[in-house]
């Protein structure tokens, strides 16, 4: 692999090549014959390669890297079902791209990867286009997604996964798995849709919006945070029936869910 060492700091970009953990990630996608695979940052294909033998209908890969794109170009220009393409993931995403149930896999830039969760949260229509999905993360931004309320590590992506998506966490990945080696170990998560929407939202983004208010101030009481989304509109204030000396980590996510389908009332 050193011969091919394409790597670049600025792309977050830690390759894994450990068999044994590409195999265990794949079973997790339970891929069958009709399936259309979708795989964030293909590197030197070694996730590809495996889930190649599965026999999906299609494999499409994204990588924006342009010597790893021609690299791939070569590697798998016999193969029929695998298209490169060579598109930056967060343009990409913000295109109608596929039909349904597609599985994504992603061993995700370190730098973008809450980026790129959170627009495969954010989509307007939903469900979405895809059934699965299988992402690897730094531990810790892992930790946060699946934190729970009143823990250090609640914050806004725990409460954006868990508003649209059953989360899991599979396994911890040794940093000696990858190359060139990262500092810190890595965590592989699955997503799966919740297909009906408990709390609707017509513009998703207003989750976003309300969650990166209140969370500029965690370790402040709510109060000032509220009043200035709702522009001192004591009576919604009221209406949330929520305690206003509290700080936002203390509440549960259907609380910000709950304010932010009120926060969208206001544009009604």
């Amino acid at each position: 692999m050193k011969s091919h060492n394409f790597s670049k700091k600025s792309l977050g970009q830690c390759f894994l090549f450990d068999k044994n953990i590409v195999k265990k990630i794949v079973e997790i996608g339970n891929i069958t014959k009709s399936k259309t695979v979708f795989e964030i940052g293909p590197g030197y294909g070694s996730l590809t390669d495996v889930i190649h033998t599965k026999s999906p209908k299609n494999i499409v890969t994204i990588e924006k890297d342009e010597k790893l794109f021609s690299f791939l170009i070569k590697k798998y220009k016999n193969k029929k079902n695998i298209k490169i393409v060579n598109d930056d993931i967060l343009n990409f995403l913000n295109k109608k791209i596929f039909e349904k149930k597609v599985i994504v896999f992603g061993n995700l830039p370190y730098n973008i990867s809450t980026q790129i969760l959170a627009s495969l949260i954010l989509i307007e229509k939903w469900p979405p286009w895809y059934d699965k999905l299988i992402l690897m993360f730094q531990k810790e931004v892992a930790d946060r997604i699946v934190a729970k309320n009143k823990s250090k590590n609640f914050s806004r992506i725990s409460i954006l996964s868990n508003w649209r998506l059953k989360v899991k966490k599979h396994f911890d990945i040794s940093n000696n798995c990858f190359y060139p080696k990262p500092k810190v170990t890595s965590t592989l998560l699955s997503f799966e849709p919740i297909k009906n929407d408990k709390f609707h939202l017509s513009n998703p983004k207003n989750l976003e919006l309300v969650t990166r208010e209140l969370f500029q101030n965690r370790r402040k009481m709510i109060n000032k945070s509220l009043n200035k989304l709702f522009k001192n509109d004591l009576s919604v204030i009221k209406k949330l029936n929520i305690d206003l000396r509290k700080r936002p980590e203390e509440f549960n996510s259907e609380v910000f869910y709950k304010i932010a389908i009120e926060y969208e009332k206001l544009f009604d």
